[in-house]
C-alpha cells in the first residue's frame, strides 16, 4: 500500500501546488485600483461598478470638512463630488452615479445601514469609515459607529448589497433627498416588508436647465423588516417675532405607511430585530422608463439573493474586456495602465432596460432597441481619444454608441453635444457629435446611418440659428466667432477652433461618401483657423465684428481659470497649436519647424501646459511633425506619465472627463496616440512596456496586434517588418494584425 500511495501523494501534493500557483497568478482585472482618481478632483469613485452600466453602487461622503468628525458646515469643495477619499465620513450607498465629470449630478437613491435605535438625519447617522477595498465589480468598508461590515456589487442595470451587522437592532434607510443632482424631488411607496418602489427626479447637471428627467427604482430585501414606514424632511422656518432665527431641520417618521408619498426629500426606512446570521442582502433595479422596466431589469439580473455569484460575474464582465490588452513590464505599470483603461470602460453607460426599452432623447416617450442604448456622451471630451480607443480595441461597442448618438439625432433633431439621461445639457462648446461619428466612419466602423448622421452634421454646421453652435450665424459671416459676442466667458477663440475641427471631419466624411463639392466647402472653412493667428504674438488671438484684435491682450490670462476673453477653460497657450487638422500648415504660419519647435518648447518650460484639460492634450505628440525631433515625444510623454499618474487616490491629474484623462494614458503607455480627429492615423513613440498584445475584432478571427522592440538594432519604426516612412501608422493598418516595432538603436 505505501509503495503504491506514495505516487498518488506526490502527485496530489504536486496538483495542489499548481493550483496555487495559479490561484497567485494575477489577471488584468487584479491590477486595477480604482481609488486611482477619487482625490485631486478626479472625480471617480471606487463603487461596485459593471461594464458600461447604469448602475454602479458608489459610497457617498457627506458635505463637511473630510475629518469625519464634525460634519455640519456646507463645503462646496467636498460636495460637488459624492466620494473624494480623504473624506471620512459615510452617510450612504449611491446607486445612480457618474464617473470623472466637472458638475454635480446623480449621486440618487442612497441605502444606509444602521443599528440601535432610528436615526433620519443623515449629519447624525452617517458614521467614520475605515478598512475600504475595491476592485472591478466590488467595494467593502467598515462603518465604525456601527461595526457594520457594508459590501456592495452590481450588474448592469442593478446593484446588490451585504450588510453585516451586530447583535441587536438592525436598520436599513433608503434616503430620496440625498444626491448631488439640484432636484430633490421624490415618490416612494413601500409594498411589503421586503419590498419598496419609486421615482427620483434628476436633471440641471452643471446648473443649466434642461428638463428633469424621473428615474425610477425597485429594492427589495432578502428578509422581511419587522418595522418600516417612510420619512419626510419638514422645512426650517423663521420665527418672525425673533427675526432671521433659524429653527433646525427635522426629519418625520410615518410609521407602517404603504400608501404613495411625494414630494421633497423623502426615504423610508426598514428595521430588524433578529436577523439570521446577522446578515441581510439589498438589490435595487433603476430603469429610466418606468418602475415596472425597473422591476424587470431587477427580476432578469438578480432573480436571487447571490452576493458571490454576482460579483464574480461582474469581475468576470470586466476581465473579459480588459484582457483584451496584455502587457509584459513592471508591476506598477500595470496597475496604472489597467486601472485607467477600466475607467475608459465606465461611460458612455448603458440607459436601455432588459426589454429594450428607453426615454426618447429630448422628448417624452420610449423607444425600442435590439441592442443596448447607451447614455453619458460628454463628447467635448471624449471624442478626442475615448472613442478612437474604442474605435481600435472594442469596435463593437462603439458602433453601437455611434448608432445611439445618431439615433438621438433623430428622436430630437440634432446630434448630442453633452448628452445626459437623454437629455443636452449644452455644456462646453463646439460640434463634437460631429467629430466623434465622422471619426468612427472614417476608422472603417461604417454600420450606422451614416447618411442621417451627415444630414444632422449639415443642418447644425449651416444653420444660424442651431443649438449645437449658438454663434453660427457669426462664424458663417466672418470665419470666426469675434470676441465681443458675450461676456467675460465669451470663449471665441476656442469655439471658432472646435467649429474648424468640426467643418474639417464633416469635409472628411463627405469626402468618404463620395459629396466632392460639400468636402471641398468644409475643408476650406476649416482653414479659415488663419483668420485668428496673429504674427505679432504667434497665438490665435480674439478679433472683434469688426476684424481688430482684442486689446489689451495677455496670453498669460486664464491659466488658473480665472475670465479669459476668448478662451474657454485655459489661456491662449492651451489653444496656441489647437488646430490638429492642419499642423502642418500651423508650422508653414509659424515661421517654419524650427520656430514652431521653441514655442512648442516653450509651451513646456513655462508651465503654460495644462496635462488636465482637453484642447492641449495632444501638443506632446506634435514633435512626430518635426523631422529629427520624433524623440522628443517620448521623452515628454515619459516625463508627464511619471509626473501626472501615480498608482494613488491623487493620481490623476485632475478631472478624468469621463475617462478622457485616462484614455490618454492607456495610449501614451502604448506607444502611439491618435493625434487628429478625422484623420485615422496614430503618432508613433516608444511605448512603456516591454510588449503589449492587442487581441482585435472580431475575437474568434485570432488577429492580434503586437508591439515590441525588435532583436535587432533599427533607427525606424517598422510594421510586420519593413520600415514606416515617418512617425505615424494608419489606423487600417493596425486592425489588420501584425507586430510595430519601435526604434531599437540598441546592438
Amino acid at each position: 500500500m505505501k509503495k503504491q500511495s506514495r505516487p498518488i501523494l506526490i502527485a496530489s501534493c504536486l496538483q495542489i501546488s499548481l493550483w496555487a500557483q495559479a490561484s497567485e497568478t494575477k489577471q488584468e482585472v487584479d491590477y486595477v485600483n480604482p481609488f486611482i482618481g477619487t482625490s485631486n478632483f478626479g472625480a471617480t469613485h471606487p463603487g461596485a461598478q459593471y461594464p458600461h452600466s447604469l448602475v454602479s453602487v458608489s459610497p457617498y461622503n457627506v458635505a463637511g470638512h473630510g475629518d469625519g468628525l464634525n460634519p455640519t458646515e456646507q463645503d462646496d469643495a467636498w460636495n460637488s463630488r459624492g466620494y473624494i477619499h480623504e473624506n471620512r465620513f459615510l452617510t450612504g450607498f449611491s446607486h445612480l452615479n457618474l464617473s470623472g465629470v466637472g458638475c454635480p449630478e446623480f449621486g440618487v437613491i442612497q441605502l444606509m445601514p444602521t443599528s440601535g435605535e432610528l436615526e433620519l438625519d443623515s449629519k447624525n447617522y452617517g458614521s467614520p469609515m475605515s478598512k475600504e477595498q475595491a476592485s472591478p465589480g466590488y467595494y467593502s468598508v467598515m462603518l465604525d459607529k456601527y461595526d457594520i461590515k457594508a459590501e456592495a456589487t452590481s450588474t448592469r442595470r442593478t446593484g446588490l448589497s451585504r450588510f453585516s451587522f451586530p447583535e441587536g437592532k438592525a436598520n436599513v434607510l433608503l434616503n430620496l433627498g440625498a444626491g448631488l443632482t439640484n432636484e430633490t424631488g421624490a415618490m416612494v411607496k413601500i409594498n411589503s416588508a421586503t419590498e419598496v418602489e419609486g421615482i427620483r427626479t434628476v436633471g440641471t447637471f452643471c446648473y443649466n436647465a434642461e428638463d428633469v428627467r424621473p428615474v425610477y427604482f425597485v429594492a427589495r430585501f432578502s428578509q422581511a423588516a419587522t418595522e418600516f414606514g417612510t420619512f419626510k424632511k419638514m422645512p426650517a422656518y423663521r420665527n418672525v417675532e425673533a427675526d432671521w432665527v433659524k429653527f433646525n431641520d427635522s426629519y418625520k417618521p410615518y410609521p407602517g405607511y404603504t400608501y404613495p408619498m411625494a414630494g421633497d426629500n423623502l426615504g423610508a426606512y426598514f428595521s430588524f430585530d433578529q436577523l439570521p446570521e446577522q446578515t441581510l442582502e439589498v438589490k435595487v433595479g433603476l430603469s429610466f422608463v418606468s418602475i415596472e422596466n425597473a422591476r424587470e431589469n431587477l427580476d432578469a439580473e438578480q432573480p436571487g439573493f447571490e452576493f458571490q455569484q454576482t460579483h464574480q460575474q461582474a469581475k468576470q464582465a470586466w476581465h473579459k474586456l480588459l484582457s483584451r490588452i496584455k502587457v509584459k513590464g513592471k508591476e506598477e505599470d500595470k496597475t496604472l495602465f489597467y486601472s485607467a483603461l477600466y475607467h475608459t470602460l465606465i461611460h458612455p453607460s448603458v440607459i436601455s432596460d432588459v426589454n429594450g426599452e428607453y426615454p426618447l432623447m429630448g422628448q417624452q416617450g420610449k423607444g425600442q432597441s435590439d441592442e443596448p442604448v447607451y447614455s453619458v456622451f460628454s463628447l467635448w471630451d471624449t471624442h478626442r481619444n475615448l472613442h478612437p480607443l474604442l474605435s481600435l480595441v472594442y469596435p463593437g461597442l462603439q458602433l453601437q454608441m455611434a448608432r445611439s448618438a445618431v439615433n438621438m439625432g433623430k428622436n430630437s433633431g440634432w446630434l448630442p453635444k453633452w448628452e445626459l439621461a437623454a437629455m443636452e445639457t449644452g455644456v462646453m462648446v463646439g460640434d463634437p457629435g460631429s467629430i466623434m461619428l465622422a471619426d468612427t466612419y472614417l476608422r472603417g466602423l461604417t454600420d450606422f446611418d451614416s447618411e442621417t448622421a451627415f444630414e444632422l452634421m449639415l443642418k447644425a454646421a449651416n444653420s444660424r440659428q442651431s443649438p449645437l453652435r449658438p454663434d453660427n450665424a457669426d462664424y458663417l459671416k466672418l470665419g470666426y466667432v469675434p470676441v465681443d459676442n458675450e461676456g467675460p466667458w465669451d470663449g471665441s477663440v476656442s469655439t471658432s477652433l472646435e467649429y474648424y475641427l468640426a467643418d474639417f471631419n464633416i469635409a472628411q466624411l463627405a469626402s468618404a461618401l463620395g459629396k466632392d463639392d460639400i468636402a471641398r466647402d468644409f475643408h476650406q472653412r476649416s482653414l479659415n483657423y488663419r483668420n485668428l493667428y496673429d504674427p505679432a504674438t504667434g497665438m490665435l488671438r480674439p478679433k472683434d465684428n469688426e476684424g481688430n484684435w482684442l486689446s489689451p491682450y495677455d496670453p498669460e490670462l486664464g491659466r488658473n481659470f480665472e475670465p479669459a476673453p476668448g478662451y474657454i477653460e485655459g489661456n491662449a497657450w492651451n489653444y496656441r497649436f489647437y488646430v490638429p487638422h492642419d499642423i502642418p500648415g500651423l508650422i508653414e504660419l509659424s515661421g517654419g519647424e524650427s520656430e514652431f519647435l521653441n514655442r512648442l518648447n516653450a509651451t513646456f518650460s513655462t508651465n503654460n501646459f495644462d496635462m488636465a484639460n482637453e484642447p492641449d492634450i495632444a501638443y506632446p505628440f506634435l514633435y512626430n511633425y518635426l523631422e529629427g525631433q520624433e524623440s522628443l515625444t517620448s521623452a515628454r510623454v515619459k516625463s508627464l506619465i511619471a509626473e501626472h499618474y501615480t498608482n494613488s487616490a491623487g493620481g490623476l491629474p485632475g478631472n478624468d472627463d469621463a475617462g478622457t484623462l485616462s484614455a490618454w494614458l492607456v495610449f501614451a503607455m502604448m506607444g502611439l496616440y491618435p493625434v487628429t480627429p478625422g484623420v485615422p492615423e496614430y503618432a508613433l513613440f516608444q511605448p512603456t512596456f516591454d510588449e503589449i498584445t492587442l487581441q482585435l475584432e472580431p475575437k474568434d478571427s485570432g488577429k492580434t496586434l503586437t508591439i515590441k522592440h525588435s532583436s535587432s538594432p533599427s533607427r525606424d519604426f517598422s510594421f510586420n517588418g519593413h520600415p514606416l516612412p515617418s512617425p505615424f501608422i494608419r489606423h487600417s493598418q493596425l486592425v489588420k494584425g501584425g507586430e510595430l516595432q519601435p526604434p531599437n538603436p540598441q546592438p
